[in-house]
């Protein structure tokens, strides 16, 4: 989930929402991908108190031109102190290409406080069955860790698909989780480069082989399993369709997407406006007015301008950053892929794809 933006980083702070903090080790886990263990200081620890499953901002310059990329935040087991990043390298350039080829221990990042809403269904006893693909398994970890912790009742099964055995992410702490909870986590890796000994573990996963692979960790159609989906967007929506044909409900269907690819939303293209349309924007506290000049094509472009600590990353609906409630007037949301039918319904909509329909319209970032 990334974003550029042009000039310098700017100050960080409590009133910026972004907070510097220190990197204390860069370990690799694979060719292309390292962990990134950062500095917490006590002062610091509210304000990245989190749930499994949420991710954070990290905003750096490269060569002049500032780089937005959102991570999950996938902590070791009960480390005070410390805030632990995942970065792999998907292409060349970046912010990635930076993190796993030249940032080490003692370089400094600016960084967000976390947001998100993926994370485990409140269902004590349950069989939660997870897939991941690649970095996928980050925030995976993180909720698989907190709910075998924290519900002794619960499974957890994780389908797990990579290229090759080389590039499974962090297969030791894996190995770790299935020692301690050898009775209740299931974990199977999938390979869709290299030949299994078992054939339904070669390949790429499609409907037949799913339902394969959901009896072998003893899932079943009209059963209480609730299901997370992480990874890019055409596996998330297959898998998502493939679930709800073999019988999940989907209301037990949760999914974060780390990669649009291809499909990326296009920006709506902007319009001249007869009127003005003025945006009331709240954030930690503190009231600030924009208004949507001909140029903007959505709500965050006019904010940006008057108040440039408003948080966002991705500007695709994809990393939720910029998550706000319409607190009067209307918008139109356009194609996002964080906020739910009973959020919408709420009147949550994200600034990244919300145009303002109305000549006044209140957005509340703290809600």
């Amino acid at each position: 989930m990334t974003s550029t933006e042009q000039g310098a980083v700017g100050n960080t702070g409590e009133a910026t929402g972004w907070h510097r903090l220190r990197v204390a080790r860069v370990r690799p886990l694979t060719e292309d991908a390292v962990a990134l263990t950062l500095d917490l200081p006590d002062r610091l620890a509210s304000a990245f108190a989190h749930r499994p499953g949420q991710h954070v901002t990290v905003r750096h310059v490269l060569n002049g031109t500032g780089i937005r990329r959102s991570y999950s935040i996938c902590p070791p087991a009960h480390v005070p102190g410390e805030l632990r990043l995942v970065v792999k390298r998907l292409g060349p350039g970046g912010f990635a290409e930076y993190a796993t080829t030249v940032l080490a221990a003692g370089d400094e990042l600016d960084v967000g406080p976390p947001v998100g809403g993926f994370g485990i269904v409140a269902r004590p006893g349950a069989h939660h069955v997870m897939v991941a693909a690649g970095s996928g398994i980050t925030p995976l970890l993180s909720m698989a860790t907190a709910a075998l912790r924290d519900d002794p009742r619960c499974r957890v099964s994780l389908l797990y698909i990579n290229r090759t055995a080389p590039s499974v992410l962090l297969a030791d702490e894996l190995a770790d989780l299935k020692d301690a909870h050898f009775d209740r986590f299931l974990p199977l890796y999938l390979l869709t480069r290299e030949t299994r000994e078992a054939e339904i573990l070669s390949g790429h996963i499609d409907t037949t082989r799913l339902s394969q692979l959901l009896r072998a960790v003893g899932a079943e159609p009209d059963g209480h399993a609730c299901f997370y989906l992480c990874g890019p967007w055409g596996m998330v929506t297959s898998l998502r369709a493939a679930l709800t044909r073999w019988g999940a409900d989907p209301a037990r269907i949760r999914s974060e997407l780390f990669s649009l690819g291809s499909q990326a939303p296009s920006p709506p293209v902007a319009e001249p406006r007869g009127r003005t349309l003025r945006i009331t924007a709240s954030l930690r506290g503190r009231t600030t007015e924009a208004v949507m000049e001909d140029q903007d094509r959505v709500a965050l472009d006019a904010l940006l301008r008057a108040r440039p600590d408003i948080p966002y990353a991705c500007r695709e609906g994809l990393c939720g950053s910029c998550r706000a409630r319409v607190t009067h007037g209307a918008v139109t949301t356009g194609r996002q892929y964080v906020l739910g039918a009973g959020e919408l319904a709420a009147g949550y909509t994200l600034a990244c794809r919300a145009r303002p329909e109305s000549d006044e319209t209140g957005l509340d970032f703290d809600v």
